[in-house]
């Protein structure tokens, strides 16, 4: 394999390499968001409110559904990073072909499931009536597409397993263009409202999946598996299960989270759902950036820790925090300053009882961006050592806490009742992080 397609970061200058390998991270999801984010936008203002709010409380079920697959994924990379830290490519191939062919499995079981369960689920959270209809027609159709997620996600998965995080952004960007033109056509143009985003998002996807095929055969021809090497190895399955699953779980708990808390937000009515369905993609783009450092991270420890370095361990850990923070004060102060701005992108301004429902979350949420930061750091370091339980018993006491929280206060405080939820939430896990992280760091 060419050295353009791969990036060994076991050795060399230790900052310029976690940043040349998170940016792209950042900036390919920052147009994944555009996905979920321009169809907020274009159905906000084109077709309504009712509809801006069909899309938050499908949103939740959604989320769970695709970060299962990204989790499941992100399990799988860190197993072949250390692989490819170690130099056994025999193992690192049959951990990708195993992967492909047990996760395009699950995923197919999770598309037909979700069809047909949908409007089952949706009534469970206590949607209204009157978006129900809307909100399950939008879940159908992305659930299809889900194919195409996991399709997209395992290729660029296993590219960055190897340090390359830059291909799959290129493909992203153009998708993601795609999506807003083929939004503002189906929804503005063809008015097909909320199935009319779907499909575009879908179609989107598939795109992206495409062009990441015909890179890898063309390109990254040490991809390209023969008949016998493309094996399914049982051995090799109890270890990938063990990492996707927990890596899985940690983001399906995270989500599961999201799922029970629009159960709490759906009782409050259609305006508060839409204002949380806005607010929510807004914290989406600030906190993303906050994950992909901590992804980052993993990344460049995942390495080290196959080579045994210690000390580029320690060393890269240390540049995500100073990376974290720094990004972190810049997005509050930049969220503070301009909430009712980014609110009224979603709705325009003659909706102002959703637009000031907004602004009384984001003013309050903005103030507290550190704790996720922090979080997500502290994350990637337990992952890119290994310790997946670690990361998923962190995320699981946050969502615990912030549950019960959201249902104990919001019916009170309203929607600024979420963010002081979010706030009790990070701060239990944290004091779990710190207690663990303290033990890990002085064994190293």
């Amino acid at each position: 394999m060419s050295k353009e397609n791969i990036v060994d970061m076991t050795k060399g200058p230790i900052a310029p390499q976690i940043i040349h390998f998170t940016l792209p991270l950042i900036i390919g999801n920052f147009f994944v968001l555009t996905y979920s984010a321009a169809d907020s936008i274009i159905v906000g203002r084109f077709v309504g409110p009712s509809a801006l709010a069909a899309l938050g409380a499908a949103s939740p079920v959604m989320n769970i559904m695709l970060f299962l697959i990204i989790g499941i994924c992100l399990g799988m990379s860190v197993l072949m990073g250390n692989f490819f830290g170690e130099g056994n490519i025999d193992k690192l191939k049959s951990v990708i072909s195993t992967s492909i062919i047990t996760g395009g499995v699950f995923t197919l079981v999770l598309v037909i499931l979700g069809f047909f369960l949908s409007h089952s689920i949706l009534s469970i959270m206590q949607t209204p009536a009157e978006i129900i209809d809307d909100a399950t027609k939008y879940l159908r159709i992305i659930f299809i597409g889900l194919i195409f997620t996991f399709i997209y996600n395992i290729y660029a998965c296993t590219l960055r397993s190897m340090g390359n995080s830059k291909v799959s952004l290129y493909f992203l960007i153009v998708s993601a263009i795609l999506n807003i033109l083929m939004d503002l056509l189906f929804v503005v143009v063809w008015k097909q409202g909320v199935e009319g985003a779907a499909i575009a998002t879908v179609i989107s996807e598939a795109i992206s999946v495409i062009f990441c095929v015909i890179y890898v055969r063309v390109k990254v021809p040490f991809l390209k598996f023969k008949k016998n090497e493309f094996v399914f190895d049982r051995v090799l399955l109890r270890t990938i299960m063990s990492y996707s699953s927990v890596a899985a779980m940690q983001q399906i708990t995270l989500h599961l989270g999201k799922f029970l808390i629009q159960g709490a937000v759906n009782p409050l009515g259609v305006v508060v759902i839409a204002a949380f369905n806005a607010v929510t993609r807004i914290d989406d783009f600030v906190m993303i950036v906050q994950q992909n450092i901590g992804h980052g991270t993993t990344g460049f420890l995942a390495q080290n820790n196959g080579k045994g370095n210690s000390i580029r361990i320690r060393k890269g850990f240390l540049v995500g925090v100073k990376m974290q923070f720094v990004y972190t004060v810049i997005a509050m102060i930049i969220i503070f300053i301009f909430a009712k701005e980014l609110m009224a992108l979603f709705t325009g301004k003659e909706e102002q009882e959703v637009v000031d429902e907004g602004v009384k979350y984001l003013r309050i949420m903005s103030c507290l961006y550190l704790l996720p930061g922090l979080t997500n750091i502290i994350q990637g370091y337990f992952r890119g050592l290994g310790k997946m339980k670690i990361t998923l018993n962190a995320t699981f006491i946050q969502i615990i806490v912030r549950v019960i929280s959201a249902y104990l206060i919001c019916s009170y405080f309203g929607i600024e009742g979420f963010a002081w939820a979010c706030m009790i939430g990070w701060i239990f896990m944290l004091a779990y992080q710190f207690y663990v992280f303290r033990k890990l760091w002085f064994k190293i």
